[in-house]
């Protein structure tokens, strides 16, 4: 379809053949001589455009008979040297041969050798009239060969003379024919063309005349307008010439350009069509594999460039290019779901660099960013490798030679050469490479190559320090190919790439930071080095840690791991930790016994989360498993016997399994429990062990033992630190529960996570129910359970996803008096003096509470663009996420306002089961939602330590037979629970228009706390009480009260008979309940909230923003200074003692107590003041334990310590 659309929108064949004959021929009227008309025609064979999806390059090809010779002649030598224009030219002849246009050329190979050490080469391009195709063998040996022979005994002496060469001793042919076959073949299709072709070309005397004048290729060029030209190329081979299919309609020069017969020593390649002449595409299948349904696949995309602008918008053009095509060939049914994608391109024009050390910094820049913005498609299109080839010249001449025309370019540290180079200049050949093959995804390394001069081969190639070296530049799939392949089976990342993953989501977030930056007009901070952005190191089992078993001390390859749970010991250089911080990650190998949890993956998963939580680092789990792991004694599977009790007879069943006396002395002591030899001379087996190598693994309860201690193990490091996990594949069993355990989840689209896979659910249930694991523990089901936090499609946007949580999360998350630094966006990127401009209406029940938090414009109350729901799926009567005020991490919970809906799925293994949902109103407290408050509380506090807004809004709990069922009162009970605990500030705010009614109150007092980290406030316009007023004035003022107040204030009952004074009462009572409404609704104003003291303060809307942020930076940094002083006396102080020592600091420093700014200013801006009040604090706690000490101990004690003193 693509082809047909690019097809349809080019002009018309005649149009184009035109347009190129004109642009021929005013490149030539210009030239004033013969050098003059070289150097024009060779600018215009390499300009970019006439490689584009027009193929103005094949267009050439009709104009070599064109009837103005001038024109044909131009033609011929713009196609040649477009065709050689990564080789270097030496000399380009076209003349004419009996009215015929004929092109000689000389060239060498490009180098990094010395020019004069590569051999001469010569290449020739002819017409040939011959219509009968099983001919033109004759037409070669009669005529062509030999005109082309005698040319280069004619003509090599004196190029040898000027260029030099670099004689051949094997043997090898080193020149080229071209051969044009005049005359339009349509009607014969590509096999019957090469068939006749191949059928005239390997007479005997025919192959000897190729090989006499030295021909190594012979390139069939079939004219066929107004089709583009048909391409066939004969090698000469020992078994005479013959077509290698994969050059069939490909210019003459590709192959080598693209390195392709590097491709054909370890893969059977497919061609795919392609639009883009310049693009080529191959299916490569592993060849030799011994099993062919598991072989190993690559698609191959390999693309050449003429482009010189790829640092300005080309790089990004040719990549989505090149990424297009392979999203596309992988829809091809040939291609594996497991095969991985190879990316290459060859860069044709030199490019102008000081050393390869330049080259090596633009490529990680350009690429390491391309990777970043497309790592989803890249993921999904399963990329695995990207190279680059390209030129350099390094020496000041090729400055020079560039700054003469083109002035602006030549003070740029990398640049492509807008114009040919001299043949002379010294060029260096690099590849630059992102390769996911040493384990990281798409590592970005920079290699110098070594060239074969003859073979024009590539050697090998070596980093820039000349190491690491590379020989096989296309190496069949190695063992982590193959893990690798594997992963993707299960729906998965290999685990060692998610390294490169996460590398690569830190610089799309410091690119995303930038971006925002920019938009503010703010100051733009430098981004670490690619390399430096993340930096792990691998945690082993070290035997001589005694402290936690594990180490980073060693070092493995990657993939040759004996266990299969993963972990290392990462520094992340994010926009909000830009100096570095640590975070353990830990992941299952789902390639080793599908990532299953033996005892020696329990022991390892157990020590590393250990080493995290006591060091109080951050602990990620990536999970994709299979659970426990299952097995038997296989050993002794070839061992038992079985006494049956009819031999003849199986199916009559059999006494017990034994093993012989001479068996038993010949397996390992303690692997069976059996009984003494009985009369039959067996040993009755009781009961099967195991021991020693038999089950190294674990087969059984040792498994589920290990599977207990690293549950408990995880639910411990929840409160010791921060953990998060994401299921990247399926989880099952214990895994499952770890990622529970650790309480914050992101779930991938196919990442279900289940207790039992849904076949053996459907075996114990006699029929087939479920149809996949999706309907167990997928998104589906565990969004709307609670358990998954945040759902992402892919790994890239789970690592995104996983590093903008710890984005919210203090580099040492339980140290309580750990300051949080704020997320490196500045003030003045959204100004925290701004109005909240985007207000709750009067009528609550169609506004999303969201455009409140955070409209995405920078009219609500949080940093633009910075707050992310969390378990949006549940509970969805109140709104929980994380968010930033003034660049301050906060947790968040709001209420939803509007009507939503729970949805309770039908179960279907219970065939009279049905789907329920359930309304729930605004406002309310449901079950769900009274857990979710108390969940995100608990998270908030436990490892994130984030200070918390809650915006009340709430009528009060739902206390129907249902929800009272569904345990509302306990789940109240937790939001108690969570805040009694909670140490960091809570501000609980009533936004305009908001309510906050009984127990709803109760369950979110300040006084819960009994450290007063809660504080209470309310906007003018919002209410708070225990009944909303309709409902108290039902109760306190009613009807007969109301009818007293009309008649003390009517003018006209007085004056009434009974009766009309009883009609006046009735007329008038609405008037009056509405009055009594007000009355109450009086009762429930922010100023009497004020004045009982149950609220701080009144605090509009509209600056409750700036209010709030500097409310929350002085607690933060009083409640630092706190919990530093109770530290220093070893919690033996009260909160209340620790404040008053700093409400005594701030006095002696002059600061009003109630200044909010003045205070944390000054203790940002007076940090060496703040660490000597802490010093003081320190030592006042040593003498204070000494004086007890001295107070409890006798005499005796007393002189013995002084004697010591």
């Amino acid at each position: 379809a693509s082809i047909a659309r690019l097809e349809s929108s080019i002009p018309d064949f005649s149009v184009r053949v035109n347009s190129l004959r004109s642009d021929l021929k005013a490149t030539i009227a210009k030239a004033k001589d013969e050098e003059a008309r070289s150097a024009a025609l060779q600018a215009f064979a390499t300009r970019p455009e006439l490689g584009s999806y027009q193929r103005g390059v094949d267009m050439l090809v009709y104009l070599f008979d064109d009837d103005e010779k001038s024109v044909a002649r131009a033609a011929a030598e713009a196609y040649v040297r477009r065709m050689y224009s990564a080789h270097d030219m030496l000399h380009v002849d076209v003349g004419e041969n009996s009215g015929v246009i004929e092109a000689r050329w000389w060239y060498k190979y490009r180098s990094t050798a010395p020019k004069t050490n590569a051999p001469l080469r010569f290449g020739k391009l002819v017409l040939c009239d011959e219509q009968d195709l099983e001919k033109v063998g004759n037409t070669l040996s009669s005529s062509i060969l030999p005109a082309y022979e005698q040319d280069v005994k004619d003509q090599k002496p004196a190029y040898i003379d000027m260029f030099g060469d670099m004689p051949v001793t094997d043997g090898t042919p080193l020149n080229t024919l071209h051969v044009l076959l005049k005359g339009a073949r349509l009607e014969v299709d590509d096999e019957t063309f090469s068939a006749a072709l191949d059928k005239s070309l390997n007479p005997t005397k025919i192959v000897d005349a190729v090989s006499k004048a030295g021909v190594r290729s012979v390139n069939f060029i079939a004219n066929e307008p107004p089709l583009y030209p048909r391409a066939f190329t004969f090698e000469a081979t020992k078994d005479g010439l013959k077509e290698d299919p994969l050059r069939r309609n490909m210019r003459p020069t590709f192959y080598h350009l693209l390195e392709l017969e590097s491709l054909t020593d370890n893969y059977n390649l497919t061609p795919l069509p392609t639009v883009n002449r310049d693009l080529r595409i191959y299916i490569g299948d592993e060849k030799d594999a011994p099993n062919p349904r598991f072989a190993s696949q690559r698609v191959f995309v390999r693309r050449l460039t003429h482009s010189t602008d790829l640092a300005g918008g080309g790089a990004e053009r040719l990549f989505d290019k090149a990424l297009d095509a392979l999203e596309s060939a992988q829809l091809d049914a040939r291609v594996k779901e497991t095969s991985s994608g190879s990316l290459y391109l060859t860069v044709i024009p030199p490019v102008i660099a000081d050393d390869a050390k330049a080259i090596d910094a633009a490529f990680k820049k350009t690429v390491g960013d391309l990777i970043a913005s497309r790592a989803s498609r890249l993921l999904a299109a399963r990329v695995d490798e990207i190279q680059v080839r390209l030129y350099i010249a390094t020496d000041s001449s090729a400055r020079d030679t560039i700054k003469t025309d083109y002035p602006d370019w030549a003070d740029l540290d990398v640049f492509i050469s807008p114009a040919p180079l001299p043949p002379q200049t010294s060029l260096q050949q690099v590849r630059c490479v992102a390769s996911s093959a040493g384990g990281p995804w798409l590592a970005l390394k920079t290699y110098i190559e070594e060239i074969d001069p003859i073979a024009a081969k590539t050697k090998g190639y070596c980093n820039l320090d000349g190491e690491d070296c590379v020989v096989d530049p296309e190496p069949s799939a190695d063992k982590v190919s193959k893990k690798r392949a594997a992963a993707r089976r299960v729906g998965t990342t290999y685990a060692y790439d998610f390294i490169g993953l996460l590398a690569t989501a830190t610089l799309a977030s410091w690119q995303q930071r930038v971006a925002e930056l920019e938009a503010a007009g703010a100051e733009i901070p430098e981004i670490p080095d690619v390399a430096d952005l993340l930096v792990a190191k691998e945690i082993l089992f070290d035997e001589e840690d005694d402290e936690f078993g594990v180490s980073t001390k060693n070092e493995r390859e990657v993939g040759t791991n004996d266990v299969g749970m993963l972990a290392w010991d990462c520094i992340f250089k994010t926009p909000e930790y830009s100096q570095g911080r640590r975070v353990v990650l830990i992941a299952n190998d789902v390639t080793y016994q599908s990532g299953s949890f033996g005892v020696k993956e329990d022991d390892f998963f157990a020590k590393v989360s250990n080493f995290a939580a006591v060091n109080k680092i951050p602990r990620v789990y990536l999970s994709s498993n299979s659970g426990a792991r299952i097995g038997l004694v296989d050993a002794l599977k070839s061992e038992i016997g079985v006494q049956w009790i009819d031999e003849k007879n199986p199916n009559a069943g059999f006494e017990y399994l034994y093993l012989t006396p001479e068996q038993l002395e010949t397996l390992p002591q303690g692997c069976v429990e059996v009984n003494d030899v009985n009369d039959k001379g067996h040993h009755e087996i009781t009961a099967i062990i195991g021991a020693g190598d038999q089950v190294s693994d674990g087969i059984g309860v040792e498994n589920l033992r290990g599977s207990g201690t690293i549950a408990g193990v995880t639910s411990r490091a929840y409160r010791e630190t921060f953990t998060l996990s994401y299921v990247t594949g399926r989880s099952v069993g214990i895994g499952a529960y770890l990622v529970r355990l650790g309480q914050r989840v992101i779930q991938m689209k196919k990442g279900p996570m289940i207790l039992t896979g849904y076949q053996a659910l459907n075996k114990l249930l006699g029929k087939s129910v479920y149809t996949s694991q999706d309907q167990l523990g997928g998104p589906q089901i565990m969004v709307p359970n609670g358990v998954t936090h945040k759902v992402v499609e892919d790994d890239f946007e789970g690592v995104r996803a996983i590093l903008h949580w710890l984005s919210f999360v203090p580099d040492a998350p339980n140290k309580k008096s750990t300051y949080i630094q704020p997320a490196l966006l500045p003030p003045h990127a959204d100004p925290i003096d701004r109005p909240v401009t985007n207000k709750p209406p009067a009528v609550l029940s169609d506004y999303d509470v969201r455009q409140m938090l955070d409209d995405k414009i920078g009219g609500g109350f949080f940093d633009k663009g910075s707050f992310v729901e969390s378990l949006a799926g549940w509970g969805k009567t109140v709104v929980t996420g994380r968010a930033r005020l003034g660049g301050i991490p906060f947790g968040v919970i709001a209420v939803e306002t509007r009507t939503v809906e729970a949805v309770i799925p039908a179960d279907p293994a219970n065939a009279a089961s049905r789907e329920s949902i359930l309304p729930q109103a605004g406002g309310v407290w449901y079950p769900d939602s009274a857990a979710k408050t108390a969940q995100a509380l608990e998270d908030f506090n436990n490892g994130e330590h984030l200070p918390v807004m809650i915006f009340a809004n709430w009528r009060g709990f739902s206390g129907g037979t249902r929800d009272m069922y569904h345990e509302v009162l306990k789940f109240g009970a937790r939001i108690v629970d969570a805040l009694t605990v909670y140490s960091r500030p809570v501000f609980v705010y009533l936004p305009p228009n908001a309510e906050l009614r009984g127990g709803a109150w109760v369950v979110i007092d300040p006084t819960i706390n009994p450290n007063g980290m809660m504080e209470m406030y309310a906007d003018p316009l919002s209410r708070g009480g225990i009944l909303e007023p309709p409902g108290i004035v039902e109760v306190k003022f009613r009807d007969n009260e109301r009818k007293n107040l009309a008649r003390r204030l009517d003018p006209e009952i007085p004056g009434l008979d009974h009766d009309a004074a009883d009609q006046r009462l009735h007329t008038i009572a609405p008037a009056y309940l509405q009055v009594a409404t007000e009355f109450a609704d009086l009762h429930d104003r922010a100023g009497r909230m004020k004045a009982k003291g149950v609220i701080r303060e009144i605090v509009s809307w509209e600056d409750s923003r700036k209010y709030f942020y500097w409310r929350a930076k002085r607690r933060l940094a009083i409640d630092a200074l706190v919990f530093s002083i109770i530290e220093a006396y070893s919690d033996s102080m009260s909160f209340a003692q620790a404040l008053d020592i700093v409400q005594s600091f701030c006095a002696e420093n002059e600061l009003d107590w109630n200044d909010d700014k003045a205070i944390a200013e000054y203790i940002e801006a007076n940090q060496d003041q703040a660490s000597h009040l802490i010093a003081r604090a320190k030592k006042r706690a040593i003498l204070d334990e000494f004086k007890q000490l001295v107070d409890q101990a006798d005499a005796d004690i007393i002189a013995q310590a002084k004697a010591m003193l």
